[in-house]
This record gives C-alpha cells, structure tokens and sequence, in this order.
C-alpha cells in the first residue's frame, strides 16, 4: 500500500471557481463580478497557514472579489488570469526550490488537472469533473463552495497531525 504523501507539504495551489466557489458567475446590471465564499472555507485555510502551509490562489479568471477575499484571509500569492496552469506552478515551484511531493493542489476541472501534474498530492471537490476525479488522491465530500476547502484543509492537518483537536 501507498504512504500518504499529505504529510510533506509546505503549499496549497488552490483554484477558485467551483473550489472556493459554487462555480457560479454573477453579475450585477453593471456587469460587476460577485462571488459567494464559504466562511468554514476560510477559518480552514486561516488553520493550514497558521500550521505553516503557504496558500497559493491560481486561478484562470480575474476578479476584484477574489483579492478582497484571499486580502481578508491573509493569502499573499493571488495570481488571475492564469492561462497555463501547469507551466505557472512548474515555475513557481521551481522559482522556490520546491519538490512536487511537497506541493498540494485543489481543483475541479480541466484546466487544473495541469495543476495536478506539479503536485504530490491533487485533490478534487466532490462535483469535479470525472477526469479531475479520477486523478486525485483525495476526493472531497462536500462540494466546492460548500465547504470542500475546508475539508482538504482537514485532511491536510490531519495527516500533519496538525489537525485542532
């Protein structure tokens, strides 16, 4: 059997829609962006970086709710409007001296399983796409937007045995 490889990481590459999201877009008559966060999202990813995770928010679309939002949680590394995710995180990862074992990755679809491929351990909220699934090593129970941030913090912690109580 497999060792967990949880243990090692030292960063999240996380998307947002559909991760930090329900994957919806709303926009108001002005044609303003509006995204709704989960508040237990964000205490677990306050928890994982007070454990000494670093957060990295990569995400394809830009939006001012997704500044204020990792402004709000503390997250430094915000980068929008990513076109290639696999090639950004090989750099970013490289740029810091990183392994792929010590990188964790949250996604939900397509474009994120190029996120996958620079990670040791990629993981997918509950209503990602089949292939995305498929190339996890961890699935979520909840849904993205819904709390499925909060459960891959968990998971993360927990296999640290960081985890509160």
């Amino acid at each position: 059997m497999k060792s967990n490889p949880a243990p090692s990481v030292t960063l999240l590459f996380l998307d947002v829609d559909g991760v930090m999201t329900d994957g919806c877009i709303t926009l108001d008559e002005d044609g303003r962006e509006m995204k709704a966060f989960n508040v237990k999202d964000g205490l677990g990813l306050k928890l994982l970086m007070s454990a000494g995770i670093e957060v990295v928010i990569v995400t394809g679309r830009t939006s001012g709710a997704v500044s204020r939002r990792a402004e709000e949680l503390g997250i430094r590394e915000v980068y929008q409007g990513v076109g290639e995710k696999g090639r950004f995180c090989r750099q970013f990862r490289e740029k810091r001296g990183l392994s792929v074992e010590s990188i964790a990755c949250l996604g939900d679809d397509l474009p994120d399983l190029e996120m996958f491929r620079e990670s040791g351990v990629p993981m997918a909220v509950a209503d990602a796409v089949e292939e995305v699934r498929q190339a996890a090593v961890y699935v979520t129970r909840c849904k993205g937007g819904a709390g499925a941030v909060r459960e891959a913090c968990e998971y993360l912690l927990k296999a640290r045995g960081k985890w509160p109580l």
